[in-house]
This record gives structure tokens, sequence and C-alpha cells, in this order.
């Protein structure tokens, strides 16, 4: 786990100045499909710079930045107080991403390794979440086919421990003024465009970094 000075360190220190209707649930969708979600999520004329309809602050809208050197291309860092993910690339850049992440106590610093994306996934609440919030998710417990509506959205990144799915994920969300808060049952969330591009750099095999939030801090110091 991550502890408050590995956090002070590494992430304060990475980054510097920024440079339809649903299907059954046991049926996936065809690539058909994908593409005309994929339009329907993506405003006209998007530019990932400046495509604004969902209301973010400016800050949160995707931008190129400078990495630390030493970083490996390829992985991820989610600084959970700022709400930002970096994907690391070639050359000492990043690209920076605004998020939202769980919350209470439901977010879950630690490295994880990505085994597994999807595009447009099924998703199944997990046991803990209906033990905790049993009337929100009457009639999920199977899950609920992929769709525009669909809590994990367009994309998902899986994050394991080992060979351990953690049931954590990176993913989109259908509710896109979230971004900046914390409003998830443990995961990542992104705007569904964002993490559309994102979805094409990621490799199966990298690390993702998930640093500790403002109140773990406080309770660290």
């Amino acid at each position: 786990m991550l502890t408050r000075r590995h956090f002070i360190i590494t992430s304060a220190a990475l980054f510097s100045t920024p440079i339809s209707g649903p299907l059954l649930a046991n049926v996936s969708p065809s690539r058909k499909q994908w593409d005309e979600w994929d339009a329907e999520v993506t405003p006209p004329d998007y530019n990932p710079w400046t495509s604004n309809p969902w209301g973010l602050h400016p800050r949160f809208l995707p931008k190129l930045v400078e990495a630390r050197a030493d970083l490996k291309p390829g992985d991820i860092h989610v600084d959970a107080v700022a709400r930002y993910l970096y994907h690391i690339r070639e050359n000492g850049i990043a690209m920076r991403y605004g998020v939202a992440i769980a919350r209470g106590n439901l977010y879950e610093p630690g490295t994880y390794t990505i085994r597994r994306k999807a595009k447009w996934p099924h998703w199944t609440p997990t046991q803990n979440m209906i033990r905790r919030d049993p009337e929100l998710f009457a009639g999920l417990e199977n899950g609920m086919p992929p769709g525009p509506t669909n809590p994990l959205g367009s994309r998902a990144f899986y994050l394991y421990v080992g060979n351990r799915d953690t049931y954590l994920r990176i993913h989109g969300t259908p509710y896109p003024r979230s971004i900046g808060g914390r409003a998830s049952s443990g995961c990542v969330r992104m705007v569904m465009p964002h993490i559309n591009d994102l979805y094409e750099e990621v490799k199966i095999g990298v690390t993702a970094y998930l640093y500790p939030p403002e109140d773990m801090l406080t309770a660290q110091s």
C-alpha cells in the first residue's frame, strides 16, 4: 500500500506545469452497436482539448504535461487529491485527464496491474455493494447489459493484484458531471470520450498507481 511519504515524494513530484436501448444481459453487442454507442456519447465535432458540453472545470479537460523522466511509459498514475489521471508517454510527457474517485472510505490506494480491458462492458454490482445499498441495487443482482447508461460506460480497465481481480476499475461514466468529485463505489471514473481515446493507448500488463486522497493523507499526518 502506498504511504503518505511515498505520495509526497513521488506523486506530488511526478508532474510539472502543463505543456440506447439495452441488450439482453447475456448477449454481447456487435461492433456496429459499439460504433453507434460511441457516436451517441461523443459530442458533435469532438475535440478532446476543447469540447466540454458536460460543463467540466477546464482543468479537467485532457492536456499534455511534463512528466518525470524516470517514469515508465505506458503506466498510469492517479492523483486522487487533484483528481487527475496521468498516462505516461515517451520523452518525458504524459497525457492528463480529469477523474472522479470513490466516495468515503471506498477508494483503495495501491499498486495494481491492468490485466483486462473491455469496450462497452457488462456490469454487475459486487456483493459488498449490494449489502451496503440493497435498495439501490435491487433487481440488478445479475448485472446490467452494456450501453450508454451502464455504470461502467464505454470502456473499462480491470485492476488486479497478481492474478486476483480486485473489482476496482478505471471506467467511463454516464455521469460526467461527477468528474472532479467523489462519487463511485470504489472505481475511478472518466468522461466517456476521454477514456475512449485513452483505451487505444493502454496495453494489458501496465501498472496503475492509485495514490491516497486528501482525507487519507490527513489521517496519516
